[in-house]
């Protein structure tokens, strides 16, 4: 896992706030100084914050959970799209679905109504419709593709968010917050950072400083599934090394058997003794 440097940072433009009259001061730990009426966010502070998300959300995608990356603003749309593709993750770019995690069966609901649509397609049902039936599910299927096909395989809430631009998606936030889903966030000089469970303190209009952040939050959870995927590989060869559970079940059950019946056997035995001895 590669932290980005300083000098990367600076270069990406991750250091520049807002204007100092749009200041949020709960932010201001993360604040290096003031410029020409603009503030500076101390990069020293983003790196460290950048390392603590990215060992979090490693250990997240090791254990097989999925992470929702939200961003709906112009600059961080393409970003979070190609890198949540690359990891398998799932995003979204569009409107944020109200109720996506608080009324998660809901969503469902319509995903499943997406894939009902496509077994039409295939099984030619469709073809039987008429003119306006179809241009209507047509237009349906898009819809729903556009809005909800970035998460279709997403088949339980996520174990983590993470946000870009935490004022836009205030929703997505507090729908979180509510259900106790931890939030990963980059976090402006106008934004609060009291709900955000890992802030990462950066510029989060510049499409540079979006994606060398996402660059090295990708990369971490990258690494993750690729030791997942090791672990899973090294785990039968483990198993024929030792002993394998079921193998070993069954000898613990043939011991006991046997315990169980020696005191009977050996009753037998003196009875027979006895009675050759009369």
């Amino acid at each position: 896992m590669a932290t980005p440097t300083f000098d990367q940072l600076l270069e990406a433009g991750c250091h520049f706030g807002h204007l100092k009259r749009k200041w949020n001061p709960a932010m201001a730990p993360y604040i290096f100084m003031e410029r020409n009426g603009i503030h500076i966010i101390d990069l020293y502070k983003t790196a460290a914050k950048i390392e603590e998300a990215s060992q979090a959300l490693r250990q997240i995608a090791k254990s097989g959970k999925k992470v929702l990356f939200v961003a709906t603003k112009k600059q961080a749309k393409e970003a979070i799209a190609n890198k949540a593709k690359e990891i398998n993750m799932p995003y979204v770019i569009e409107r944020w679905p109200g109720g996506m995690l608080t009324n998660f069966p809901t969503i469902r609901k319509a995903v499943k109504k997406m894939t009902t649509i496509d077994k039409m397609l295939k099984d030619g049902t469709f073809d039987n419709l008429s003119k306006r039936e179809k241009l209507q599910i047509t237009r349906q299927r898009a819809k729903l593709e556009k809005n909800l096909g970035s998460i279709a395989d997403l088949g339980r809430l996520p174990s983590a968010l993470f946000v870009v631009d935490v004022m836009k998606e205030h929703i997505a936030v507090a729908e979180a917050k509510r259900l106790g889903i931890p939030v990963f966030a980059i976090v402006d000089t106008n934004s609060n950072p009291d709900d955000v469970d890992f802030v990462i303190p950066a510029n989060d209009d510049a499409s540079k400083s979006i994606e060398v952040i996402l660059e090295a939050v990708c990369g971490a959870m990258a690494e993750g599934l690729e030791e997942r995927k090791v672990e899973k590989v090294d785990a039968p060869e483990e198993k024929e090394d030792g002993e394998a559970p079921a193998a070993g079940k069954r000898r613990r059950v043939r011991r006991n058997e046997e315990r169980a019946a020696a005191p009977v056997e050996a009753e037998v035995e003196v009875k027979e003794e006895v009675k050759e001895a009369e």
